[in-house]
C-alpha cells in the first residue's frame, strides 16, 4: 500500500475569500448530497476522494458542493455540457469583486451591483456564486438554446428569477450586442471563453486532461469535465474570439464599469494588450489564478477614468 502522503489541510492557491480553500470534507458533502456516497471511495492513500475522471461523480460532487456552501437545492445540466470545477469559479468571481472595491475599502455586495455573465452556460454556475456570496443580480447571454432552458430551469428551481436572468444571444458574430439594453448598466462583465482554435484541438485537451487523471482516452469519451463545442471552441480560439471582444467592448464603454474575461493561454495576452491600447482602455489590469498546477489569468479592463 503507498504511504500516506502529507497533504495540506488549506489550498493556498486560493483567493482569501473563496469558500474551497480547505480540502473537501466528504463526509459533510455526502449529508448534502446523498447521491455523491455511490461514487467517494478510499483513494490510494487511502483518503475519501472521487473519480475526477467520471462525469457522474463530478456532478454529485459539484451538486454537493452547490447545496452545503451557496444554499442551491436544485442544480443538474444535460448530458455533455461543461461541468466546471466550483473552486476554480468561486475564484474568479472573487477576484473579480475586488475590482469593485472602491476607496473605502468595502467589498461590493448588493443587489445594485448588476453583472453580466458572457457564455453563462448550461450550468449557471458564475451567477449562482455570484449572487449567494456578494447579493448581485445578473444578466447570463447564452447563445445555445438547450443551455440556455437548462439555466434558466436551475434559476426558477432554486427561486432565484428575481436576481437572475437569461437572455438569448442569436448571433455569433456579437458579445454585447443585442444583449446590453439601451441606457443599460452593468459594474462588471465577466467570461469564460471557448479557449480552442478547432475541434482537433479541442479532443487533444481532452486526451491531455485524461492522461493527467492516470486514464486511457478512449474513442467516444468526453472529457471529464463535459463540454460542446460552442463551450470549449471556436474559429481563432481564444485569442480571437477575446479580440472581438475587446473590439465590440469600445462601443459599450458607458455600459459596464470593468469587463473582464478568463485567459487560459498567456501567449494571447500581447495581442489583447495591443487591442486595448487601440481602443483606448484607460486602465487595464492582469491578475493571476492558480489552481494546482494549473495557471490561467484574469484580463481586466475600464474606460472609466480612474
Amino acid at each position: 500500500m503507498p504511504k500516506k502522503k502529507s497533504i495540506p489541510v488549506e489550498k493556498g492557491f486560493f483567493h482569501p475569500r473563496n469558500r474551497h480553500r480547505l480540502r473537501y470534507n466528504f463526509s459533510e458533502l455526502i449529508i448534502a448530497c446523498p447521491e455523491l456516497a455511490d461514487y467517494v471511495t478510499p483513494n490510494q492513500y487511502q483518503d475519501l476522494s472521487i473519480d475526477f475522471a467520471d462525469p457522474k461523480a463530478v456532478k454529485a460532487l459539484n451538486k454537493a458542493l452547490l447545496k452545503q456552501f451557496y444554499s442551491i437545492d436544485l442544480w443538474d445540466i444535460p448530458e455533455g455540457f461543461l461541468c466546471p470545477p466550483i473552486p476554480a469559479r468561486a475564484d474568479y468571481i472573487h477576484y473579480a469583486a475586488d475590482l469593485l472595491i472602491g476607496e473605502d475599502g468595502k467589498l461590493p455586495k448588493g443587489k445594485h451591483i448588476k453583472v453580466l455573465d458572457i457564455g453563462v452556460g448550461a450550468n449557471c454556475i458564475y451567477p449562482l456564486i455570484g449572487h449567494y456570496e456578494y447579493g448581485w443580480t445578473f444578466v447570463g447571454s447564452e447563445i445555445d438554446q438547450l443551455a440556455n432552458r437548462s439555466a434558466t430551469n436551475i434559476i426558477e428551481a432554486n427561486g432565484l428569477s428575481k436576481f437572475i436572468s437569461i437572455r438569448r444571444q442569436r448571433s455569433a458574430d456579437h458579445i454585447f450586442t443585442d444583449i446590453i439594453n439601451p441606457g443599460e448598466k452593468f459594474s462588471l462583465s465577466i467570461c469564460n471563453p471557448p479557449f480552442h482554435a478547432s475541434m482537433k484541438e479541442a479532443a487533444e485537451g481532452t486526451a491531455r486532461k485524461w492522461k493527467n487523471l492516470g486514464k486511457d482516452k478512449k474513442e467516444g469519451i468526453d472529457l471529464n469535465f463535459g463540454g460542446k463545442n460552442a463551450e470549449l471552441w471556436c474559429e481563432g480560439g481564444e485569442e480571437r474570439f477575446l479580440l472581438r471582444m475587446i473590439e465590440e467592448s469600445a462601443r459599450f464603454a458607458q455600459s459596464i464599469q470593468w469587463f473582464t474575461s478568463l485567459v487560459s493561454k498567456k501567449e494571447t495576452l500581447a495581442a489583447c494588450y495591443r487591442a486595448l491600447e487601440r481602443v483606448g482602455a484607460k486602465e487595464v489590469r492582469t491578475i493571476d489564478k492558480k489552481q494546482a498546477q494549473k495557471v490561467s489569468r484574469i484580463l481586466a479592463w475600464t474606460y472609466v477614468e480612474g
